[in-house]
């Protein structure tokens, strides 16, 4: 069951592309949610190995985004955004402990279509290329905030 769901905007190009999360090379993502959960090399391995893993410690992935134009990948170039329906998914997770926003985009949006929610809501700096003016040693330190909420 679901303890911890980690929302991005918008899955970029490189994502979009190989139908798969967090695809771009320089994306720390896979970087922090195995540092996270503990697994060492977490990032290596398979994308099917990788995602099995969350499923198997409660993380959920998802965006904020349903549906969007955008010329590139910056989250500043998102047009005609339409919100994913995080409430109707919240409702479904009994287990759910928390919601985690990847970046400043998601937890600006996300906080909006989760106002009155129960369940406690995380910023955590995003793990995109694109924010490269904090270290990864301190987003990994803030994305470490959320060792609480795993199964």
């Amino acid at each position: 069951e679901t303890s911890l769901l980690i929302l991005g905007s918008l899955p970029g190009d490189a994502s979009l592309a190989a139908q798969r999360y967090y695809a771009h090379p320089a994306n720390r993502f896979w970087h922090l949610v195995g540092a996270v959960m503990g697994r060492e090399g977490f990032a290596a391995l398979d994308y099917d190995a990788r995602v099995a893993a969350l499923a198997a410690a409660g993380i959920g992935l998802w965006d904020v985004i349903a549906t969007a134009e955008r010329k590139g990948s910056l989250d500043t170039a998102i047009r005609r955004a339409e919100p994913a329906p995080l409430a109707d998914l919240v409702a479904r997770l009994p287990a759910l402990r928390a919601v985690a926003f990847n970046g400043a985009t998601a937890a600006r949006i996300g906080r909006r279509l989760l106002a009155g929610a129960t369940t406690r809501l995380v910023d955590l700096p995003s793990s995109s290329p694109a924010h490269a003016a904090m270290p990864y040693a301190e987003k990994l330190r803030r994305w470490r905030t959320l060792e609480e909420f795993l199964a």
